[in-house]
């Protein structure tokens, strides 16, 4: 039987997912806050080294026979990110939120390491490649 997402689907998904690394967070020790500022989401303080992070989360949502699409973000969120954590003296970080039919995985990775991974389509989108061997 084919199952349609409601209308909210993509609002319900960030949410979630928001609330999921902060809930990891927060179990692992981190404080941590949900905000509401453009291109920051999460701020938390690392509690092995005191590092204060500023988290942006990304997230989708993927029908079975779909997990292995490519996450795309808009470049310029990375700009929008790299300003908020100015303004609150964080370390630039994203949280990548994938639901992938039947497994969520989440990565939380600083700026330079996931651009690093991720590959660039000028002029408008950075790509997170999923799959196994990714």
């Amino acid at each position: 039987m084919k199952i349609s997402k409601s209308s909210r689907h993509s609002k319900i998904t960030g949410d979630f997912a928001e609330r999921l690394v902060l809930y990891w967070l927060s179990k692992h020790g981190f404080e941590c806050a949900l905000v509401d500022h453009t291109g920051l989401d999460i701020i938390a303080r690392n509690p092995a080294n005191k590092e204060l992070m500023g988290i942006s989360v990304k997230s989708r949502s993927r029908n079975a026979g779909t997990e292995n699409t490519v996450l795309s973000i808009d470049r310029k969120q990375v700009p929008s990110l790299d300003l908020a954590c100015r303004a609150f003296g964080c370390k630039p970080y994203f949280a990548i939120v994938v639901d992938a039919a039947d497994l969520i995985t989440t990565w939380i990775v600083p700026k330079r390491r996931f651009l690093k991974l991720c590959e660039w389509k000028p002029p408008l989108h950075v790509y997170w490649k999923m799959g196994v061997k990714r």
